[in-house]
């Protein structure tokens, strides 16, 4: 597999370093120990971020109590925030939008926690820019999700439609995998780590295009957004330095997995986050895994969304978040 391309990774990893020195402060100290933050997230690249900070949690040294839980999909770490269940979730950016409409704007997304993990897949050499997809099938998970609106942008910015490209939708990850397998001449649209397991499985399968650096070919006020991190705002507004003092050992979370890679790795495995460390290894690089907050993060968010929005208004719950969805405070209020 060929290199993800990181020349946004310094500036990120500048911006976990200053995020931690200020988030470390006082206020850390008083995220009350009575006080135990409940996180939710999904299986794969949002709660590789996490496994640090989980570790630690277990062993009673991440300063702050903690509750983790992990789900397969999207609905049931939903429900759960819903009902109040959940205070803090790492879920689909688009899913965030959804989550603050339904809840009247009782929820506020604290950080931007992966970018892209989509690459298209094939067992060749045919396709080497997004004009090559025109008249190609193209398998890819799940109608009317995050896969699927983001190549339908690229698409679009590359001037072709859906009659240029036949998009071939399956129900999950795996049956695009068992397609790529049958048919050597498939294309196919998977996130990490799922392409990291589908290259393992099948040696002739390779990266032909990177979804990340191809939406930053043909957007200047947007990136490619996959997980962001959401909170209650009723739980934010009464724990607020429960809250940051998460944002500064999620920032130091994130960059272990980035850094400490088999590390990382085995904890993710541990954890059954992904079936083998060595799946997770091979994906990590390839998985976008970053801290973002801040007015940085309300710009790459905002545009993201405004995009989806364009493609269909549902996808963001119906109307775009307003200013107070992104968490913004004053740092000489920290």
């Amino acid at each position: 597999m060929k290199k993800v391309n990181k020349r946004l990774l310094p500036v990120i990893l500048a911006a976990v370093l200053s995020a931690s020195a200020v988030l470390a402060g006082c206020s850390k100290q008083e995220a009350a120990d009575d006080v135990t933050i409940r996180v939710g997230s999904l299986k794969g690249p949002t709660s590789m971020g996490l496994v640090e900070l989980m570790d630690r949690a277990e062993k009673g040294e991440a300063g702050a109590a903690y509750e983790f839980t992990m789900a397969v999909t999207a609905d049931e770490i939903n429900a759960a925030f819903l009902k109040g269940d959940l205070d803090i979730v790492l879920i689909p950016a688009n899913v965030a939008g959804v989550l603050y409409n339904k809840t009247d704007g009782q929820a506020a997304v604290i950080d931007l926690n992966t970018l892209g993990v989509l690459y298209l897949l094939e067992a060749g050499e045919t396709i080497r820019s997004a004009a090559d997809l025109e008249g190609r099938t193209i398998y890819l998970p799940g109608k009317g999700t995050t896969p699927d609106y983001a190549l339908q942008y690229i698409l679009a910015q590359n001037g072709l439609t859906t009659e240029d490209v036949n998009l071939q939708y399956k129900s999950e990850a795996a049956e695009v995998i068992s397609v790529l397998a049958e048919e050597p001449e498939a294309l196919g649209l998977l996130p990490q780590p799922a392409v990291t397991t589908a290259c393992m499985q099948n040696g002739n399968l390779r990266i032909a295009l990177d979804l990340t650096e191809e939406w930053d070919k043909v957007s200047t006020d947007s990136s490619l957004v996959t997980g962001v991190t959401l909170v209650r705002r009723e739980f934010l507004e009464q724990n607020e330095a429960a809250v940051q003092a998460f944002l500064s050992a999620h920032a130091e979370s994130a960059d272990f997995t980035n850094t400490s890679v088999e590390q990382a790795a085995e904890m993710a495995a541990a954890l059954e986050i992904v079936p083998k460390a060595s799946i997770a290894a091979q994906a990590i690089p390839y998985c976008n895994i970053t801290f973002i907050t801040g007015t940085d993060m309300q710009t790459a968010l905002s545009g993201y969304l405004n995009v989806l929005a364009g493609q269909n208004p549902e996808a963001v719950g119906g109307a775009l978040p307003a200013d107070d969805f992104y968490y913004l405070p004053d740092p000489a209020e920290q």
